[in-house]
């Protein structure tokens, strides 16, 4: 019998490139300077799990991409230098430590221009990492991660959000890759370790934020009532603006939400299933199954909402539609919540 993280099997792969990639700006989620898109989601999807700010919000007025004055930016700890045009740059983007992952495979570093397919390493970064608004690739099973690839190409991998720019141009992508570039991508990636990333915050408040593309960017310090949701912010927005592949993300989850999780995921509370029974007792993985601990809560809950409303289908989807079927809202919030707070 399937269980529930075996539905989220598909949050774990997803390999969604950001809108920045296609782009060029700043924003690096599913809707981009310029991406036909609608202003509001349909009513169903929980709207933070998207990038939207609550219903009713007004949102602060959008913040520019910097400019490029042609000086070299610097990290701690780093020997590279670049442009932010270096560092945008769809086909070569900054590899700020290079010791930190194995050589990349030319396909994960540069793209292919000739295809329009950028390099993997911009958007998830050359260590996996990847942010929110896309995916954590690091760390996945290569027949996994091929499967994923496979899908987009074959278009049974879709949001549920029509606005969410990036799975588009993710679809595109997968549709320019080879056979040969699919698996070294997913050789490459699969030979890193997944490890500590977010770190979550239980929390009756959360800061207040704008929204880049898609990402969450914290205003400053005010904060306001977390309400039903779940806010994930980057533990440093300058460094974040540079793609700093060390720099990760916090996630604010409301109070009591962690415990509830747990009980879901352990014992399926009588609306679902034990994960453990597909992913292992601590989550992590267990053979061609990928690890769940420690991934982005956002993420985790578009996909479990992507296949509630059917926009996902497929050979895993298909069979978790029915696991998926009988979570609520704040099941879901709880889940993705619990399932980020773990250690990998």
């Amino acid at each position: 019998m399937f269980s529930l993280c075996a539905a989220l099997l598909i949050i774990a792969a997803t390999v969604t490139i950001s809108a920045q990639a296609q782009g060029g700006g700043r924003g690096a989620g599913g809707r981009g300077a310029g991406a036909a898109a609608p202003a509001e989601p349909p009513a169903n999807l929980p709207r933070w799990a998207y990038g939207y700010l609550e219903a009713g919000v007004t949102p602060p007025p959008a913040a520019p991409a910097a400019p490029d004055d042609g000086s070299p930016k610097t990290l701690a700890g780093s020997t590279g230098k670049f442009t932010l045009t270096q560092v945008r740059d769809g086909f070569g983007p900054a590899d700020w430590y290079p010791g930190d992952h194995p050589t990349m495979p030319d396909i994960v570093a540069h793209g292919r221009r000739d295809a329009n397919v950028r390099a993997c390493g911009l958007c998830h970064y050359p260590n996996g990492k990847g942010r929110p608004e896309n995916a954590a690739v690091a760390g996945l099973p290569v027949s996994y991660f091929i499967q994923q690839l496979h899908d987009y190409r074959d278009g049974v991998r879709k949001s549920a959000d029509p606005g969410k720019a990036n799975v588009t141009a993710m679809i595109a992508i997968a549709k320019g890759l080879t056979e040969d570039e699919i698996r070294a991508t997913a050789e490459y990636f699969g030979s890193m370790k997944w490890t500590p990333w977010i770190k979550v915050v239980e929390s009756q408040t959360a800061p207040k934020v704008r929204v880049a593309a898609g990402l969450f960017v914290a205003t400053g310090s005010e904060t306001e009532p977390i309400g039903q949701r779940i806010v994930e912010v980057s533990e440093d927005n300058a460094r974040e603006a540079l793609r700093d592949p060390r720099a990760g993300f916090i996630a604010y989850v409301p109070v009591g939400s962690v415990k509830r999780g747990e009980a879901l995921v352990k014992t399926g509370a009588g609306r679902t299933t034990a994960c453990g029974i597909c992913h292992g007792a601590d989550l992590k993985g267990l053979g061609p199954v990928p690890g769940l601990a420690g991934r982005s809560p956002s993420y985790a809950a578009r996909q479990l909402t992507d296949m509630q409303t059917g926009a996902r289908s497929g050979v895993w989807a298909d069979l978790m539609k029915p696991v998926v079927a009988k979570l609520t809202p704040q099941d879901v919030i709880d889940i993705s919540a619990y399932t980020a707070s773990l250690t990998p």
